[in-house]
């Protein structure tokens, strides 16, 4: 096992250009995240002259529920950074009434560790006030500033800053991460009863990584109903544990397959969940291939949202078992993406984009891998994954 000495390391985070640029455009700005992805560091640092106020502190909490108005009127001059918001989710609709009179740009920062609670929150009262985004664990291309590994390495470690500053084993990050997350989190969710069922069914969707999401099979394995199974799957989406990738069947034939597939925002937990405890573990896994998918489609994710720009990121696959591991969307084009560990090009890992551009022949054809080779070959980008930001450029 490779031994991290990081200790210290301050990471660039790419989405510090959109904070900075937001900040110039709207008097609220949000940054939401899975928990320990640097959200508090990053809003510390950009707007350090901010007073910083966390509402995971009980007693602060309290006086903001309690009269919210004054509360907020000690930060009336200075503004704040406001973290974890959606623990007191009332001062949503006062800070549209500050937003409302007030000619300064990016004086409050909200922070927020649930997706859907503060995103429901903001379509209510802050729409059009507040500029969002999302700080998700590291990218390749924000550790490679301090260390340069290997593909297996980036899905091992995963992303989480802590892991790497901290110079933690991951067996020692994750597990305290899993037993926080379950918790801390999962305890205020009233139809969670039994902890130990709901870490078994955490453990049991990183089984099913890059899969078509089967209720029935979640549920059957986990000794639980499809209902508490489909409401555990949107309590692990909304606290950005893991996230699906629905289909696409825009302009193509409509016998396609309609389900999503499942994936985690980082690799490395999904390895922890997996009793990996060493790199090398992965190349015999029966998951290395699912794992360097979700590695790369979450590269993909990382790199638009990096971007301030929404993903817009599918699947695709026909009743025929034709399929596309990604098709994305964006500037004004469709691309479509294969994803293969090997080490060596094949001519039949095209297969799959050569049968989609054969129905839309306007589609960009990618493909990313582990070798070294790039070029267009018939006419489908083939792309090394070390290169992998080229792809946003195309």
């Amino acid at each position: 096992m490779i031994v991290l000495i990081l200790q210290s390391i301050m990471f660039y985070r790419t989405l510090t250009h959109i904070l900075n640029r937001f900040a110039t455009l709207y008097p609220l700005i949000g940054i939401t995240g899975p928990r320990q992805s640097g959200k508090t560091t990053l809003a510390k640092t950009i707007f350090s002259q901010k007073p910083y106020v966390s509402f995971e502190n009980f007693d602060i909490r309290a006086k903001a529920l309690a009269d919210p108005r004054s509360f907020l009127e000690i930060y009336k001059n200075s503004g704040a950074i406001f973290d974890e918001i959606q623990k007191a989710p009332i001062l949503m609709s006062y800070l549209q009434e500050i937003a409302d009179n007030t000619q300064e740009k990016g004086k409050y920062i909200l922070t927020g560790s649930e997706n859907f609670v503060l995103s429901e929150s903001i379509t209510q009262s802050l729409s059009g006030r507040i500029g969002m985004t999302t700080l998700l664990p590291l990218s390749m291309s924000e550790i490679k500033e301090e260390r340069i590994f290997t593909p297996l390495e980036h899905i091992f470690y995963g992303g989480y800053p802590g892991l790497y500053q901290n110079n933690m084993t991951t067996n020692d990050f994750y597990l305290s991460y899993i037993q926080t997350y379950i918790e801390h989190d999962v305890r205020q969710f009233k139809n969670i009863e039994n902890l130990h069922t709901f870490q078994n069914f955490l453990k049991l969707c990183a089984g099913r990584i890059g899969q078509l999401v089967n209720l029935s099979s979640l549920a059957q394995d986990c000794g639980i109903s499809q209902p508490t199974a489909r409401a555990w799957l949107s309590i692990l989406e909304s606290s950005y544990i893991v996230f699906f990738l629905s289909p696409f069947y825009k302009n193509f034939s409509k016998r396609v397959i309609k389900m999503p597939k499942l994936y985690f925002y980082d690799t490395g937990l999904a390895c922890s969940l997996l009793s990996l405890e060493k790199t090398e573990q992965i190349e015999t896994h029966y998951l290395k291939g699912a794992l360097y998918e979700n590695l790369i489609i979450l590269e993909l994710l990382k790199g638009r949202l990096n971007r301030g720009l929404l993903p817009s990121l599918y699947f695709w696959r026909d009743h025929t078992g034709h399929e596309i591991d990604c098709i994305a969307e964006w500037g004004g084009q469709m691309h479509a993406i294969e994803i293969k560990m090997n080490q060596t090009f094949s001519p039949d890992q095209l297969a799959g984009i050569n049968f989609i551009k054969s129905i839309a022949p306007e589609i960009n054809g990618y493909l990313i891998y582990n070798g070294k080779e790039e070029g267009k070959i018939q006419n489908i980008t083939l792309l090394s994954m070390e290169n992998l930001e080229k792809i946003f450029n195309g």
